[in-house]
């Protein structure tokens, strides 16, 4: 969505609509429960407002309110490393902060400098590094040394006491999200069934859920329903396209936040239609499905060691014994734990990832601008209303994602082939800054490469903001040139 003050207002009023439906409608609903009009005896367009308000009534004072409050509850934290290893993560973090300055004020919101005195940093480090909501004794004297590491590289020292300043710590801070209508779910649903139908037609057959589990997402999907194919996993869902080539490696791939498989469907159906392995068979794809990201209610986001399990099943269900990845956004996060984890990694070969989050994680970008970012633009305030704020997602980055288990340097991808997308305009990655560590260069150089499937590529849309690098089929095909080219890496 573009800049134009006639495209900010439609975003604005789509917003305003969506917003005020469930209040709107409890008002109508207490009103006419207490005036109790007199009804005639015929059906009218009267009737079925009433009934859509009272059910959007419900749903926000039955399921939404006891839902808002439940997940507030604390994250569960991943175990602690070492204090060796957790220096080491220190050091190779504070090592690749262009800006420290810049850096400690939008960890802190864009606060004052003045404000960020020696115990507002102590409660960020213990946040970020030891997982700690308040001062232990145990971990003090570490704590110590990072303030002074920071200070040695400042050269300056933090004022005693306590700012005005409130750092960002995700897994502490309120889970901030927004009712979302039963309008607003036909919406999703209607989404859903024509993605779904799209992908059937493309030549994709759908893997569900147990029958048992069919009503734990809302809103439901018949295909949960009519599907002959059972997962392999209790709890994944993916769309897949059998694989048959002897000669080339088959792709799994893994969304990022937003409504499912639907903005990926053109670029599945042109893999579908153009990649074929040397021997002229079919290339094949597994899309997995994540639907707590996905603006449905579903449950919990998978932690690292569930998630991995998981797509393990699917994986060893199909036989696939290695496969190129592919992730796009959040995916890069499940990337990231699949990479990390010996028993999987071993199976992936060459890697692409479009509009990764995970690299430089440790930089205040990615949070910020996800879900401390106050809208100005069209597209920020599209970003802040239907993805931020979203339930699913807003308690996914709240109590289900760790930044430390979750970012990734460019050594941790050994000798693969790995290809970075990267757009100029992103609104929630600082892509220059990732581009520059990934190139190993402060200039612009690697801008204009151009793709060459030996190392590390990356490819750069200068004007193209955040997941509008599938909007396009001239920058789908470069995409689809990668990936043609990773399958055809040999198999082992």
């Amino acid at each position: 969505m573009g800049p134009s003050t006639s495209e900010y207002i439609f975003i604005r009023t789509c917003i305003a609509f969506l917003h005020w439906i469930a209040p709107l409608s409890v008002a109508y609903s207490f009103v006419n429960l207490y005036l109790r009009p007199n009804r005639s005896h015929g059906f009218s367009i009267q009737d079925i407002l009433i009934a859509w308000a009272l059910l959007e009534a419900v749903f926000y004072l039955v399921i939404f309110l006891p839902l808002r409050r439940h997940l507030q509850r604390p994250a569960l934290h991943p175990e602690h490393a070492s204090r060796e290893q957790r220096k080491q993560d220190f050091i190779q973090c504070m090592g690749s902060v262009p800006d420290l300055d810049e850096f400690l004020s939008k960890w802190f919101k864009n606060s004052p400098l003045s404000e960020i005195k020696r115990e507002n940093i102590k409660e960020f480090l213990r946040w970020a590094f030891l997982s700690l909501d308040s001062v232990d004794e145990a971990y003090e004297d570490e704590v110590e040394e990072y303030v002074q590491l920071i200070e040695k590289t400042r050269q300056k020292e933090f004022e005693p006491g306590r700012g005005s300043a409130r750092c960002i710590r995700l897994t502490f801070d309120k889970v901030e999200l927004l009712h979302r209508s039963l309008f607003w779910y036909l919406c999703v649903w209607v989404v859903d069934c024509l993605t779904s139908l799209r992908l059937f037609y493309y030549g994709f057959s759908y893997h569900r859920l147990p029958l048992r589990r069919f009503f734990s997402v809302f809103p439901l999907r018949p295909h949960n329903l009519i599907s002959p194919i059972k997962s392999p996993s209790d709890k994944l869902t993916y769309w897949h396209r059998p694989h048959h080539s002897k000669t080339d490696l088959p792709i799994l791939f893994i969304h990022g936040i937003g409504i499912g498989l639907y903005p990926y469907v053109d670029f599945l159906a042109e893999v579908n239609k153009e990649i074929k392995g040397k021997d002229g068979k079919s290339v094949g794809v597994i899309a997995v499905e994540i639907m707590s990201i996905s603006f449905r209610l579903a449950g919990q986001t998978l932690l690292k060691q569930e998630m991995c399990a998981e797509i393990d099943k699917i994986l060893k269900a199909h036989q696939w014994d290695k496969c190129v990845l592919m992730s796009h956004s959040y995916g890069s996060v499940i990337s990231t734990h699949l990479l990390y984890t010996p028993s999987i990694a071993k199976k992936i070969g060459p890697v692409l990832l479009i509009d990764p989050v995970t690299f430089l994680l440790h930089l205040p970008d990615v949070a910020y601008n996800f879900l401390h970012r106050k809208p100005t633009s069209s597209n920020e305030h599209r970003l802040s209303y239907f993805a931020s704020n979203d339930i699913g997602v807003a308690h996914t980055l709240s109590r289900r994602f760790f930044w430390k288990e979750s970012i990734i340097w460019k050594e941790d991808f050994g000798h693969r082939l790995v290809t970075v997308v990267l757009c100029g305009q992103d609104l929630i990655v600082d892509t220059q800054h990732v581009g520059e560590y990934l190139s190993g260069t402060d200039d612009d150089s690697w801008k204009t490469q151009e793709f060459k499937g030996k190392s590390l590529d990356i490819l750069w849309f200068e004007k193209l903001d955040h997941a509008e690098v599938f909007d396009q089929r001239a920058t789908r095909t470069k995409l689809l040139r990668a990936l043609h080219e990773y399958c055809g890496e040999q198999v082992d």
